[in-house]
């Protein structure tokens, strides 16, 4: 069996959790406020790695799949707007993401959907769990819009269902 000691905790999980945004611009600050969340109101198991990534995510998914050992699950929580009602939560088939968005599908240029990709060809069950912005300003404006406030607290109970159960892990 390979040493994977040298490894980030990160890719010694079953289930790795990133929160990805900015939390500078409004409803971009969506993932990183789930994490928070999730930190702050819930157990993490201990197969279970959540990490507020904010903007780089790239090294992170990049690093996973360069790595000996990596988790079973990836779970990226964004802000995405397509189109839907401001706060609506949904996940995104890394396959179904637009054309224009091939390199990078987020709002603010990650993660990378062909570093997700190759994860999901080594193996790697992979999910994108977004939440429709209200708005993102053009300059800084620290907080997110009310629907997307709310939709905080409803993800994570679908996160702790779906990743933290036993029978989900």
């Amino acid at each position: 069996m390979e040493d994977s000691s040298f490894l980030p905790d990160y890719c010694r999980k079953k289930t790795l959790i990133l929160g990805c945004g900015n939390r500078l611009f409004g409803d971009d600050g969506f993932g990183p406020a789930v994490i928070e969340h999730l930190i702050a109101n819930h157990a993490i198991p201990e197969d279970v790695y959540v990490m507020d990534v904010g903007t780089g995510v790239r090294k992170i998914l990049f690093t996973l799949t360069l790595a000996p050992g990596r988790p079973t699950a990836v779970v990226l929580i964004d802000a995405i707007d397509r189109g839907k009602k401001p706060g609506e939560l949904f996940e995104v088939p890394v396959e179904d993401l637009p054309p224009e968005k091939q390199d990078d599908f987020s709002l603010h240029q990650v993660p990378s959907s062909n570093l997700a990709m190759e994860l999901r060809k080594a193996g790697v069950d992979i999910h994108v769990l977004a939440c429709q912005i209200h708005h993102i300003p053009r300059n800084v404006s620290v907080g997110l819009s009310d629907p997307v406030r709310k939709a905080v607290p409803h993800l994570c109970s679908r996160i702790v269902t779906e990743f933290f159960t036993p029978a989900s892990r």
